[in-house]
């Protein structure tokens, strides 16, 4: 029989073959050992749950990269299991033959106290064996009351299909009687899917090998160094929790005098965990694999097409799989990209610049134009400002007409920040259209229009050639913008003209994988128009932002569409209409996890307004003092000018007329007059007059105000029948005709003119006919100012006992004005995130900022960040009303 298969039989077992290996040499009796656990491990017992749990099923797999824990984590467990005989081997580091494997596997059994017939048989050849053992093997195993558990170690040394075969064939056989756990850096050659279908494989892997930073902070102080939760934080991010990482890291810095410095400083290329990674992977390769690692350790994730034009090969594709499937801290992230271990990736740069001096440069270049090639415009722009080409860098930006990823989108910031360290040699069309979109960015308009100027200088060479159809379109974007900030009407309506010519000259593509860029244009176009006063034409374009497919890229022009849109809607007499576009603006980027604020804060001035007219101001100014501190100063008229007249017209409802008057004439830099501006500057100054007892000089500021709008028509009128001009204000009322062309703010205080004037001429049941009016229409709205405004005469009316179904329950009758209602408080501008609860549930425990950071494991600076969007979002200022406010609303 042996004569046919070429195989020797076994021999039968003998107390010899416990001294001898199948070549006669004795055992390594090493590798039979437990391996002891250092003085500073660190028992995690969420693994050592999982690897309890395993033990129902046939299989257990730990499976990570090199210095994962993997070993240190079984031993451990190992240590504390009582009852179970538990049999380890770590494999030869040369690889066994079957006959070898078999041979240590039998005496690491018999060695863990399983009693083994003799007629198991015992391997005669190292490199082979009869199938006959492992089947008497598993026979003998199938029977046992109890399992024994087998333990094989460093797993990923064993190569041969055989035994893989031949160890599956002992696990199915064996039944209930073998529990095999396999410590390994790579995926074995057993059919582990079929396992996973049964449900038989227990598995832990690298990401729950990892540390978390409870965890990391644990083991450092086992070292003897006690780190705040940020400095741990960091390690666990720069190791991503790797244990080895954290271990060699912990006992370099416990020889320096400040670990903590040392911990955030140390250069990875001159530490101890350089010299393990370079030692236990990088060297392990052959020379293409290492010479392919150093290159692609300058990317931060790559595709084997990439690779390969880092490296002049083809095969990056198998060697990338295979480094994968290793655990050789490359990860496969999916859709055919890899990235390495970002400590593994810090050390191969190190080395790649100690090697090739000047490689790291080119590299990033070959990078950036593959990636500019495939489309991945982000990579490519990293790759290109880290190879220091500017040049290429901002002509990559331009011309695939992304200037708009600096104002909007979730990479504005990044976009901001890489194009930072562009020089001023760089030279250029596109650089010059970068540094004015940085310049506008600012709302340094000035120093935009310079570059702007430079940009279309050194764009007269391309005329009529496509290629310069980009930067012409992006140029025209910025020109609208500037318009928009200066105040320009007139130029910005050139420059739309001018996109709008060139729309046609650009790519489709481009124009759909830039929705920004329109969504943008008519943003500046609507608010330049808005500003000149002709608010349909500015709804047009601010209507199309706004219905605009939704997406992160342009989130932030449909909150400022969404804002100007409401403020028109507040300026035509509209508030419930307007407070509802407001709220829409507020929820518009944060559904989308954009917090950079669009430059303009409209909404809030919106609500703020309408508040006012509700006679509720303290939300008023909550929301005022929000929008200034969500938006600080900056250069936007519209804006500007609204918040002037709101805090003017707050003051005068909180009886100082002399603070209205500061306050209604803002510092507004404008190229051209906004008539609504100039009207409703002046009807706020008239009624600070008026407050005064000054009708003259409320009467002297009426020439100041158009009165083709019909809420300046109102106003006007107002300030006419102050003044005792009765005729000219009822002349200017029927002039205009405001009802059915302004909204009920406009048409409440228009028919409380007439029934001042009526009043005035004696004809009371007209008079109350009109205050009827005006209350069924304020009554929608909540409109409680026009009446607290009116004056004595409306007193008699309001008390009538048949008015009485028309001021219940939001307009207290009486004798006088309207007694205002004790404020509800004000409602929760935006919904508050998950994070943000979590800081607030600790805020009301009375933690410091210091300790919720900690309790967090975040750092105070965003903790502080958070406190402020909480104080925002409730409108509030400070840490007692925050917590009494997020009570009421039952938040805690």
């Amino acid at each position: 029989m042996s004569a046919m298969t070429g195989l020797e039989e076994e021999s039968p077992a003998t107390p010899e073959d416990d001294q001898a290996d199948p070549h006669g040499d004795p055992f390594l009796r090493t590798r039979f050992a437990v391996p002891s656990l250092p003085a500073t491990f660190l028992r995690r017992e969420r693994l050592t749950r999982h690897l309890d749990r395993g033990l129902r099923t046939p299989l257990t797999m730990v499976n990570g990269s090199a210095g994962a824990g993997k070993t240190l984590l079984v031993a451990d467990w190992v240590a504390r299991r009582d009852g179970l005989p538990v049999a380890w081997l770590t494999t030869d580091a040369a690889g066994d033959g079957a006959g070898m494997f078999w041979a240590y596997l039998l005496r690491a059994l018999r060695g863990a106290g399983v009693p083994l017939p003799a007629d198991i048989g015992f391997p005669a050849d190292a490199n082979r064996v009869s199938p006959a053992l492992p089947a008497r093997l598993a026979a003998e195993l199938s029977v046992r009351e109890r399992p024994v558990v087998v333990v094989l170690d460093e797993f990923d040394r064993v190569t041969s299909p055989e035994i893989a075969e031949q160890l599956g064939f002992v696990l199915h056989h064996a039944g209930p009687g073998l529990r095999l756990v396999l410590v390994t850096r790579t995926e074995p050659l057993l059919p582990l899917h079929r396992h996973r279908a049964a449900g038989e494989l227990t598995e832990i892997r690298g990401a729950e090998l990892a540390f978390t930073p409870h965890e990391a902070a644990e083991l450092m102080e086992l070292h003897g160094l006690s780190l705040p939760p940020a400095a741990v934080r960091t390690l666990v991010e720069r190791t991503q929790g790797w244990a080895a990482g954290l271990r060699l890291s912990a006992l370099a810095a416990g020889q320096s005098p400040d670990p903590e410095a040392y911990l955030k400083e140390f250069e990875a290329d001159r530490s101890t965990i350089a010299d393990f990674l370079l030692a236990e992977v990088l060297k392990r390769q052959d020379a293409a694999t290492q010479e392919l690692l150093l290159r692609v350790s300058v990317l931060d994730r790559f595709s084997a097409g990439l690779a390969d034009a880092l490296t002049g090969r083809d095969d990056a594709g198998a060697i990338l799989d295979r480094l994968s499937r290793g655990n050789a801290f490359v990860e496969h992230l999916g859709h055919g990209l890899y990235r390495l271990h970002p400590l593994f990736g810090e050390i191969l740069r190190a080395h790649l610049r100690m090697r090739r001096p000047g490689r790291e440069t080119e590299l990033h270049r070959r990078a950036a134009e593959w990636l500019r090639r495939s489309g991945s415009l982000a990579e490519a722009l990293g790759h290109g400002a880290a190879a220091d080409d500017w040049e290429f860098t901002a002509g990559t930006l331009i011309d695939d007409l992304a200037i708009g990823q600096f104002f909007t989108g979730p990479r504005s910031d990044a976009v901001a920040g890489l194009f930072s360290r562009m020089g001023r040699d760089t030279k250029g069309p596109a650089p010059e259209l970068v540094r004015a979109a940085e310049r506008l960015a600012r709302r340094e308009v000035d120093g935009g229009l310079t570059h702007l100027r430079r940009a279309r200088h050194e764009l007269a060479e391309y005329d009529g050639t496509a290629d310069a159809a980009a930067p012409r379109l992006s140029c025209a974007l910025l020109e609208a913008l500037a318009a928009r900030l200066a105040g320009a009407p007139d130029r910005a309506e050139d420059a739309a003209r001018t996109a709008e010519r060139l729309r046609d000259a650009v790519p489709a593509e481009l124009l759909e994988r830039h929705p920004e860029l329109t969504a943008l244009l008519l943003d500046h176009l609507g608010s330049a128009r808005l500003w000149a006063g002709r608010f349909e034409e500015a709804r047009d374009a601010l209507t199309a932002v706004a219905e605009s497919a939704p997406g992160a890229a342009t989130a932030l022009p449909r909150e400022d569409s969404l804002g100007r849109l409401a403020l028109i809607d507040h300026l035509t007499g509209w508030p419930g209409r307007a407070e509802r576009k407001a709220h829409e603006a507020l929820v518009e980027t944060e559904r989308f996890g954009l917090s950079r604020p669009s430059g303009s804060g409209v909404e809030r001035l919106v609500l703020a307004a309408v508040a006012v007219e509700r006679d509720e101001l303290g939300q008023a100014q909550a929301l005022l003092d929000t929008a200034a501190e969500s938006h600080p100063a900056m250069r936007d008229p519209v804006r500007e000018a609204g918040h002037a007249l709101t805090t003017a017209r707050l003051h005068l409802a909180r009886g100082d007329p002399g603070a209205a008057l500061k306050a209604v004439r803002p510092e507004v830099t404008a190229d051209a007059d906004s008539p609504w501006v100039r009207g409703q500057t002046a009807l706020v100054a008239a009624a600070a007059h008026l407050a005064e007892g000054h009708p003259e000089a409320a009467a002297g500021l009426l020439g100041e105000v158009p009165d083709e709008e019909p809420a300046c028509a109102v106003g006007a009128a107002r300030v006419e029948l102050a003044a005792g001009r009765v005729e000219a204000a009822v002349r200017l009322l029927d002039r205009m005709r405001p009802e059915g062309r302004a909204g009920p703010a406009v048409t409440v205080r228009a028919a409380l003119v007439r029934a001042q004037a009526a009043d005035a001429a004696g004809d009371g049941a007209a008079a109350r006919g009109f205050v009827v009016r005006a209350l069924a229409e304020a009554r929608r709205e909540r409109l409680r100012r026009p009446f607290l405004e009116a004056g004595p005469w409306i007193r008699p009316y309001l008390g009538a006992t048949s008015l009485h179904r028309l001021t219940a329950g939001w307009l207290a009758p009486g004798s006088g004005p309207p007694r205002r209602r004790p404020e509800p408080p004000p409602p929760v501008v935006e919904e508050l995130s998950g994070r943000e609860r979590d800081v607030l549930r600790r805020l009301a425990r009375a933690m410091s900022t210091e300790e919720i950071a900690a309790d967090l494991y975040v750092s105070v600076n965003t903790v502080k960040t958070h406190l402020k969007s909480v104080y925002r979002k409730l409108s509030v200022n400070r840490r007692n009303e925050a917590v009494r406010r997020a009570r009421e609303l039952d938040l805690l």
